[in-house]
């Protein structure tokens, strides 16, 4: 089901709070916990896990995964945690308030709409879906359940982000943009080799829950281990790093709906079986007339990531660690601001606070489809070998 773009801003918008994760309890009642369940027990999952146990009011209380190995490493994490094999079983556990979703991208959107079915908070990692169609049905779950969704694109909540954003973008400092600049090279998650024991399928792990909505296809270590090199599990480079990038920049310069996408790469180096592009360039344009590029190859030879914002009056370079102001003119000195704190734990924290309040995230389901959408375009592009035109009132991709 589709929702119109008035249903889609209903209630939408960047919505910064003033609590703090330690006034939770001042706000849900004294001896109020928030009992949290986790989905998908990867590296990313437990990561995002152990930082969810560092704020006080947050108790694990069940883990779920379709390998064995997996949940059982999680519980141990989790004292007292029961451990789930299917998310439809997780989610009939009384003691959950809060979900954390991790599992590869082809399962995003199934249990982020049967948690917030469930009644349950969610906050789930990026891209926050597998295809473009699948987004307005989590936006319309989140908002008919009144349920907070906050999708992990932590640079949403970064302190050196959102300084940036209000003292370059909220002032027009940087004058009329007209490119933004994205990159990301040499990212090691999407060349990860399957370990030697699962050669063989282990017995507790459920090779058809794990592909799920997707084609049958025989037991394939590498599918399972590195989902993010086939399309069929994910969107390779373009879902898993633009989506972030591509958010700071609709963050930075207030617009999130592309007009139009093209795209060019292919699988250069790495014949090993993937089908998502080891090497690929997208661009697209916006209705404000300006223009965001991303560039990403797993090549050795190349290493980087970041986001350069150009306008009339300057330029604006940011990072995870840092951010840089170099103003017009031969003469300008350039301005360097350091990262500071973690943001994922204050993406975490942000979530918390909303749990709390009730307040949009700064990472909202809708949000999160706007970023992970203008992925979706890019690949459409290199997979259709077309520039894809994009109606941005009705969201939909125009006919040739």
């Amino acid at each position: 089901m589709s929702l119109s773009r008035r249903q889609l801003l209903r209630g939408a918008g960047y919505a910064a709070t003033s609590l703090t994760a330690a006034s939770y309890a001042r706000v849900m009642g004294a001896n109020d916990r928030l009992r949290l369940g986790l989905i998908g027990c990867g590296g990313r999952g437990v990561g995002v896990m152990r930082l969810f146990q560092k704020e006080p009011v947050i108790t694990v209380t069940a883990v779920c995964d379709v390998y064995g190995v997996r949940a059982d490493k999680a519980a141990t994490l989790a004292p007292g945690a029961r451990s789930f094999a299917d998310h439809r079983r997780f989610l009939e556990h009384k003691d959950l308030d809060v979900v954390l979703i991790a599992t590869p991208d082809h399962w995003h959107a199934a249990c982020t709409i049967d948690a917030l079915n469930a009644g349950k908070d969610v906050y789930v990692e990026k891209p926050l879906t597998l295809t473009i169609e699948e987004g307005p049905q989590i936006v319309r779950a989140a908002r008919v359940n009144n349920r907070i969704c906050q999708v992990g694109m932590q640079q949403r909540s970064g302190k050196h982000y959102l300084r940036a954003k209000q003292e370059y973008f909220d002032t027009g400092k940087l004058g009329k943009i007209t490119l933004a600049r994205t990159w990301w090279h040499g990212n090691g998650a999407h060349l990860m080799k399957a370990p030697p024991e699962l050669a063989k399928q282990p017995s507790n792990l459920d090779w058809a829950r794990y592909l799920g909505p997707v084609k049958w296809r025989e037991w394939d270590p590498q599918q399972y281990w590195n989902f993010r090199a086939y399309l069929d599990f994910g969107g390779g480079q373009v879902t898993d790093l633009f989506t972030h990038w591509i958010d700071v920049v609709h963050m930075f310069v207030g617009q999130e709906i592309p007009t139009s996408a093209v795209a060019a790469g292919g699988i250069y180096h790495y014949k090993d079986g993937r089908t998502a592009p080891d090497t690929i360039t997208v661009l697209l344009e916006y209705p404000g007339e300006w223009s965001a590029t991303f560039e990403a190859t797993l090549s050795p030879g190349a290493r980087g990531a970041g986001v350069e914002i150009c306008g009339t009056e300057g330029r604006l370079f940011i990072d995870r660690g840092r951010y840089e102001f170099q103003a017009a003119g031969r003469s300008a000195q350039p301005v360097v601001v350091k990262a500071e704190g973690e943001i994922t734990i204050d993406h975490i924290r942000n979530f918390i606070d909303c749990v709390g309040s009730r307040k949009l995230p700064n990472g909202d389901v809708l949000i999160g489809h706007r970023s992970a959408q203008a992925s979706h375009l890019g690949n459409i592009a290199w997979v259709q070998k077309r520039r894809i035109k994009f109606d941005p009132v009705r969201e939909e991709i125009l006919p040739l």
